[in-house]
């Protein structure tokens, strides 16, 4: 039944740690039909295939039919061969709550909404950032708790404090996750006022690799007349984050992308600074099949705090690339817009809400079409409440 809600429901406890893997397990309020015979014809490796191409709810659900079939989608060898022949599509979870984490995950390709519990995160206003199937949380109070878990499975490991500052004015959380490997690295870059001297402001860059459970600091610099913010994204081995004026001047340039490369990791951050195509506000940077796209509103030339439409842009080389603008009456259809709206996007979709409601934009970068995703299964209660959320790629294999 398209559009309803399903709940989420924990079967197991252990998560990748035995030679066959648990997870938890949902259910959908649907009523599936009881008689299922087809396991006493077909032998394993044919059920197994069978079984690879269900989508993640139904692989919970047929979990619970039999002994055999739960030992069969539990398998390290199952799990593989579905993370090859099934596409998955990113989901978008929307945090429905100010000060909970709680909400509701969409299934693009099923059009369905699942109510589901975020493992280690707290507060709906924590620093989030995914890639390959992970997540990661980092709290937003001392930046010093950090957690990558898999949404899915529940799985999560605690990463250890973060090298450099323990305070820093501005933070921007990364994580890319090495699909050959299934190893990964998680950035953060901070970004510090000198003591009494707003124009100059120190920046370091810090990275974690899963490989050598380790934090290393690999630069710090200190930036005139710019700062960093809270968006970053590593894309084709690049850390890519926004910079911030801090002197004031033309609106249009009060913004500006730096690349680093995680693998060279020397010369000047000003070196690479390319400016962004407009005044922006909300800008979010997204890794979509390792090409680097921007989401921003685009601000009125005499307002640049308001915002007359939003765009989507494509990084070709030093050059911004729109891609494309919001129609009219989808921009209308958000009601509450204003300058402040959260965008996420991973593979070819890209996901927009504004703070001010439920109502969710998916914007398909192979077809470029628009179109609201399923009603979310939560209406606005009162004026002050505020909605936002990220994007992951749903697997079942992957863990911390």
């Amino acid at each position: 039944m398209e559009g309803e809600e399903s709940s989420w429901i924990s079967h197991s406890t252990d998560n990748f740690t035995n030679e066959t893997l648990e997870f938890n397990s949902f259910s959908d309020i649907d009523k599936e039909a009881s008689a299922v015979y087809v396991d006493t014809i077909l032998p394993d490796d044919l059920l197994e295939c069978i079984l690879a191409y269900l989508p993640i709810a139904s692989i919970f659900r047929v979990s619970c039919v039999c002994k055999r079939w739960n030992e069969i989608v539990a398998s390290r060898r199952f799990l593989w061969n579905r993370n090859h022949s099934w596409s998955r599509k990113p989901w978008y979870f929307m945090f429905t709550s100010s000060d909970k984490p709680v909400g509701y995950a969409y299934d693009p390709s099923l059009r369905k909404w699942y109510d589901i519990d975020l493992p280690c995160i707290e507060t709906s206003n924590w620093f989030i950032a995914s890639s390959g199937g992970l997540v990661c949380f980092m709290d937003n109070d001392s930046r010093s708790e950090l957690y990558i878990c898999n949404p899915i499975t529940r799985s999560f490991k605690v990463l250890d404090e973060p090298t450099g500052p323990r305070f820093s004015d501005y933070s921007a959380l990364a994580i890319s996750v090495n699909r050959s490997t299934e190893t990964y690295n998680v950035t953060i870059v901070k970004s510090k006022q000198v003591p009494e001297d707003f124009f100059q402001w120190e920046l370091s860059i810090h990275v974690y690799d899963s490989e050598t459970s380790k934090w290393i600091t690999t630069l710090s610099e200190v930036l005139s007349g710019w700062r960093g913010g809270d968006e970053s994204v590593i894309c084709d081995g690049a850390l890519c984050f926004l910079i911030f004026s801090t002197g004031g001047g033309d609106p249009c340039n009060r913004h500006g992308l730096i690349t680093y490369n995680l693998k060279i990791r020397t010369g000047e951050l000003m070196e690479s600074f390319i400016p962004v195509p407009c005044s922006l506000t909300c800008g979010r940077l997204m890794n979509l099949r390792e090409k680097l796209v921007m989401v921003g509103g685009i601000g009125k030339h005499d307002r640049p705090g308001i915002i007359k439409g939003i765009g989507i842009w494509l990084l070709k080389g030093r050059e911004w690339q729109e891609i494309a603008r919001m129609p009219a009456k989808f921009f209308q259809g958000f009601g509450e817009l204003d300058e402040v709206f959260a965008s996420s996007g991973m593979d070819d979709l890209i996901y927009i809400q504004s703070y001010g409601g439920p109502a969710l934009l998916i914007f398909d970068m192979n077809q470029k079409q628009w179109k609201w995703s399923q009603k979310c299964p939560v209406a606005k209660r009162f004026p002050l409440q505020l909605f936002t959320g990220f994007c992951f790629e749903p697997r079942l294999e992957i863990a911390p």
